[in-house]
This record gives structure tokens, C-alpha cells and sequence, in this order.
């Protein structure tokens, strides 16, 4: 790995089951403190990285200068929902297997991190924004509570074999109840995930946009709807069946009738390093396998 002049802060967020990337986070480790950066890892989120190791401090994330994921999309998920927001660049290196969100394989790991150290005058690397959006959650059990997400909330069916009855709002005006498994209400980054394999479009993390999009429903309206990014929709549990509420991946608590889910855009976003300007459209080949006909 490249020296550098100046010292930077790299947080680290490990996936907990990957022994490759556990591998990997020691190495890189050892030679950025060996080159003089310091070396985080956060206590909620150091992936089975042992706290007392002396290769890592136990810091807030929200401190460092550059976090690096390693593992793949979920552990990048996992590094934007512990910084919280703060204005902190994440390197994903991919040790999964599609690795959407990430930006380098495990196996150049060292090539990226010596990259980004050597500043962004070299031209090499730049930082690009991620629309998140914001979700105000209201239930009669437990009061109101806010969360972040990238890709996509989801609210969806608490039991198999049955539907869930929810009816949605866009800025306050009645738009139609779905008897469905349930809606994602997805960023465009979240286009390519949960939101895909239902049939929904797939739109370029450049743009700002919600899509909702219905799973299964029990109608025959079931098609995505894009929405404009000063819109914002409410999800509210209309029949007497229980739902779940899903934020990135993460199951957060059960919704009742008359419970509601607000989605709207964001004040804050994900921001993550990027090398070169390669086409959104060419990323999407390489990582779907596409082939020229």
C-alpha cells in the first residue's frame, strides 16, 4: 500500500461471516497504521473484528475521514445506516456475490484504499451522492420513530398464506388500497434490489425519484409507480390483518390496523467513492451478466 503525506481516519465495517474479509481487514490494517492512518471500527458494527485487537480503535464512524465496507451490498447498507447520515465517504470492496454497491473486489483492495489516499487532485477518484429516503413510522403501540434508508422500506405481510390490506396516500389525497404480500416504496438505487425481482423498473441513481411498487397484488393494477421526488406517500394497515415493516433488509417492528408508514425524500444522503466515470448502463452489464447481440 502507498505512504502518504497526509494522515486520514479509516473506519471499517466488516462482513461477520466472510473469514476472507476478516483476512483482508487485518492486512489492510496493519498497513495503514504501519503508514501512519489510524484505524476505526465501530462497536455496533465490527462485523466479529475483536474490539481489543490493537490493530483497531472503537470509534464512532461518524469521525473518520473514509469508511471502508468489506463484504458485500448488505455490509454496505450496514455502513450507511451507522454513519447516520455525516458526510463520510464509504469504499465498498466486494467479498459477496453481486456486489452492486460495491466498488473493487477483495483482491484489489489495497490498489483502491492507496488510490483514495493519494487525494482526489490526482483525478482518480470522486465522491458521488445517493438519494436516501426518510421514514416516519406511527403506531399505536409504540409512538412515532424515524429511520433512513437507501434502497428501500417495505411494508409487507406478517403471515404467509394470507395478504395484507393497505391503503395509500400520496401528499394527502387518496390514491387506491392494495390487497397485496406487500408495497416497497424504493430509491433508484434500490431499483436493482428487492424493488427488481417485483417487476419494477430499473432507473439510475442519478435521478431522484420514489418507486412503488406493489408485491403480488390482488388486482389488476400492478404496475410501478414513479413518483416525483417532492411527493411523499403514506402507508396505512386498512384491514385487520398484522404487517411487518422491512427497512434495507432490516425488520424493524409489526404494524397494526390503522398504523401508518410515511415515506418521503431525505434531507440527508449516502456518499460513496467512486474511480473513473464508467456508464451506469455498463455497470449494469458487468454486474447482470448482459451480453452484446
Amino acid at each position: 500500500m502507498t505512504h502518504t503525506a497526509t494522515m486520514h481516519s479509516i473506519g471499517m465495517v466488516v462482513h461477520h461471516l466472510r473469514a476472507d474479509a476478516h483476512r483482508a481487514a487485518a492486512e489492510i490494517a496493519r498497513d495503514l497504521t504501519a503508514a501512519g492512518h489510524d484505524v476505526w471500527v465501530d462497536a455496533e458494527g465490527h462485523g466479529g473484528l475483536s474490539p481489543l485487537d490493537p490493530l483497531y480503535d472503537v470509534r464512532p464512524l461518524a469521525g473518520a475521514d473514509l469508511v471502508v465496507s468489506l463484504g458485500g451490498d448488505g455490509t454496505v447498507l450496514r455502513a450507511v445506516h451507522l454513519l447516520a447520515g455525516a458526510e463520510v465517504p464509504i469504499l465498498g470492496i466486494n467479498s459477496g456475490r453481486l456486489g452492486y454497491l460495491t466498488q473493487a473486489e477483495l483482491s484489489d483492495a489495497n490498489t483502491v484504499i492507496s488510490r483514495y489516499l493519494a487525494g482526489p487532485e490526482t483525478g482518480m477518484w470522486s465522491v458521488e451522492e445517493r438519494m436516501m429516503i426518510e421514514v416516519v413510522v406511527t403506531t399505536a403501540a409504540s409512538g412515532t420513530s424515524v429511520h433512513h434508508v437507501l434502497n428501500e422500506v417495505v411494508v409487507e405481510k406478517l403471515h404467509s398464506g394470507n395478504t395484507v390490506d393497505l391503503r395509500v396516500d400520496i401528499d394527502d389525497i387518496a390514491f387506491t388500497s392494495f390487497a397485496t404480500d406487500g408495497l416497497i416504496v424504493a430509491t433508484p438505487t434500490g431499483s436493482t434490489a428487492y424493488s427488481l425481482s417485483a417487476r419494477g423498473p430499473i432507473v439510475s441513481p442519478r435521478h431522484r425519484a420514489m418507486l412503488l411498487t406493489p408485491v403480488a397484488p390482488h388486482m389488476l393494477f400492478d404496475r410501478t409507480v414513479v413518483l416525483d421526488p417532492s411527493e411523499r406517500v403514506d402507508i396505512t394497515v386498512a384491514g385487520d390483518r398484522p404487517a411487518a415493516l422491512v427497512t434495507d433488509g432490516t425488520v424493524m417492528c409489526e404494524l397494526q390496523h390503522g398504523d401508518t408508514v410515511t415515506c418521503c425524500p431525505a434531507d440527508i444522503s449516502a456518499r460513496f467513492v467512486r474511480f473513473g466515470d464508467r456508464p451506469y448502463h455498463q455497470i449494469l452489464k458487468a454486474k447482470f451478466g448482459l451480453q452484446d447481440r
